[in-house]
């Protein structure tokens, strides 16, 4: 049987303790927001996605680690509420490009703006030095959480598979 627990050695720190407050919490964001929004995770995580960059039905899949079919399904019903709009890859005519509509971007936006306006409010309160500090821990923390993504699941004994 694995462990439970935390592993030897662990201290639980403040700032270790206030990091998983904040992706609990941000997990609940996403389905809250989801929900609110009258749409799935699913289309909620797309319509993220295609808020920072124009992708294809095929990236969206890789990027959820869905099926294509799965993910037609998912843009088929972001284009039927009118979140997102195919189109003509501008390279390549046999691909198809996503479009966020504005109808997308306020789904999304509308429900997180207070957020964002803490949060740069929160930021503005750091020195550019603090701000640095903040960035480098967030930043090693992505890279600890993207080790999860990463490795194999773990053997038996809890230690992670090559």
């Amino acid at each position: 049987m694995a462990p439970t627990g935390p592993p030897p050695g662990w201290d639980a720190s403040a700032t270790l303790t206030a990091l998983r407050e904040l992706v609990t919490t941000g997990a609940r964001v996403n389905h809250v927001v989801a929900r609110r929004a009258g749409i799935s995770d699913t289309e909620l995580v797309t319509l993220e996605h295609l808020s920072r960059e124009q992708i294809g039905p095929a990236e969206v899949a890789r990027r959820l680690e869905v099926s294509t079919a799965a993910a037609t399904g998912i843009v088929d019903r972001l284009v039927s509420r009118g979140h997102v709009r195919r189109q003509p890859h501008a390279a390549d005519r046999r691909r198809t490009e996503l479009v966020l509509t504005e109808s997308g971007r306020r789904a999304v936006v509308s429900h997180l703006l207070p957020m964002f306006v803490a949060l740069d409010r929160l930021d503005r309160d750091f020195s550019d030095e603090e701000r640095a500090v903040v960035e480098r821990y967030l930043r090693g923390a992505t890279q600890a959480f993207e080790q999860v993504l990463t490795t194999g699941a773990p053997d038996t004994d809890g230690r992670p598979r090559a």
